[in-house]
């Protein structure tokens, strides 16, 4: 680990993946308790098309893959809202749309070619630069800006989206806060991991910690615990394996599920039962 840390490109990497890691599974707890698990999907194929008009238009892909992805994230909210189509209809509509915009997008863009998007489908840490840090930061602040000053309110919601309604609360502000959330964090997670595995960062250590934990605000932190674990242990990994780090984050991540499975049952039952976050 030492001679890890001799370098400046796996310092960066290393900063990037732990606040992919802290934010990633924050903002998941809300997205599974909704179950909407296959939002960052969504959101990852939408942010695609945004990467691409990034080349197209000689900007930054980062910043373009943001305005696009929050503009997919409230079309989905909206649409979902509607009931007109169903939400995973939604969520296929812009799985292929992404898609194919992005590779559309790409093949239009001077000297473009779909190779270029292969560093955002499966992330390239090692690539990560002082500006991309900086970029990750502040969209990681965001969202646990978001996840600690609405966080009663979105447990609300989360849990029954008629109490919320009732209770006085702003349904579809808080609707369209989670999914624009959501956003943030797959352009957040987009070099660590890859547009293709975001949204396994934003779930699978939700479901881990699930197996471990009763209480919402105990699965959230452990979440993080055990996103944070993936991420630089997958990163480490990737050094000296020589191995793709999104892929075998997730693996790493999947491993972690599998172990809590067995342990789950014996956890639970000595954990207290919590009500909110």
């Amino acid at each position: 680990m030492i001679d890890l840390l001799q370098f400046e490109f796996m310092q960066r990497a290393l900063i990037a993946a732990l606040l992919v890691g802290l934010a990633a599974p924050a903002i998941g707890t809300f997205i599974v308790q909704r179950r909407l698990a296959l939002l960052g999907d969504g959101i990852g194929h939408v942010a695609l098309t945004g990467v691409a008009l990034g080349f197209l238009t000689g900007t930054a892909p980062v910043l373009t893959a943001v305005v696009v992805s929050v503009l997919g994230a409230v079309a989905i909210e909206l649409v979902r809202e509607r009931g007109r189509t169903g939400g995973d209809v939604a969520l296929a509509l812009l799985f292929y749309g992404g898609i194919a915009g992005g590779v559309l997008l790409i093949s239009l863009a001077p000297g473009g070619s779909n190779s270029s998007l292969l560093y955002y489908l499966f992330g390239s840490i090692s690539s990560v630069s002082v500006e991309d840090v900086w970029v990750i930061a502040l969209l990681a602040v965001a969202v646990l800006f978001v996840v600690v000053f609405f966080g009663r309110e979105l447990y609300v919601l989360c849990q029954d989206e008629e109490v919320a309604k009732t209770s006085g609360l702003p349904v579809r502000f808080l609707s369209l806060l989670i999914a624009v959330t959501a956003a943030l964090t797959v352009v957040i997670a987009m070099r660590v991991v890859g547009l293709l595995l975001v949204s396994a960062l934003m779930v699978v250590p939700v479901a881990t910690s699930q197996q471990l934990t009763r209480g919402f605000r105990s699965t959230m932190l452990l979440a993080m615990v055990f996103g944070m674990i993936a991420t630089v242990s997958g990163l480490t990994s990737s050094f000296y394996v020589k191995v793709p780090s999104g892929a075998i984050i997730v693996v790493i991540a999947l491993g972690g599920f599998v172990l809590a499975l067995g342990l789950g049952r014996f956890v639970r039952r000595s954990r207290p039962q919590e009500s909110s976050p």
